[in-house]
């Protein structure tokens, strides 16, 4: 959470359609611990990002890899998704945070781990 601004906006997106929208640090907080809460193991390995800068505001794109592993009905399930994060950043006093992230998840696998 310490890499958004405090009035951040996140905006989940899949098929295009937005499924939820956040408007705060606090916000994102709340919700990410409860929907993680369950979650055994939580993986995002980021790669492929462009940034470009303009003064104290930047704009940038990444892609990621999340990997969930939970358990549903006693069996083991890894979820992995494909998402592609675009966002805006800005620099507060000296570091860079994120002011707004649409995460645009592309495409889902999920299955039993055995």
């Amino acid at each position: 959470m310490l890499l958004f601004s405090e009035n951040a906006i996140s905006e989940t997106k899949v098929e295009g359609k937005t499924i939820l929208k956040l408007s705060s640090r606090k916000e994102m907080a709340q919700v990410f611990e409860n929907f993680l809460r369950e979650k055994e193991t939580v993986s995002h390995f980021n790669g492929q990002q462009t940034v470009k800068i303009n003064g104290y505001k930047a704009t940038g794109i990444c892609y990621c890899t999340i990997t969930l592993i939970d358990s549903e009905n006693g069996k083991k399930i890894r979820t992995i998704i494909g998402a592609i994060y675009e966002d805006e950043y800005i620099r507060v006093e000296n570091p860079w945070l994120v002011s707004k992230r649409i995460s645009n998840f592309r495409w889902q696998e999920k299955r039993e781990i055995k």
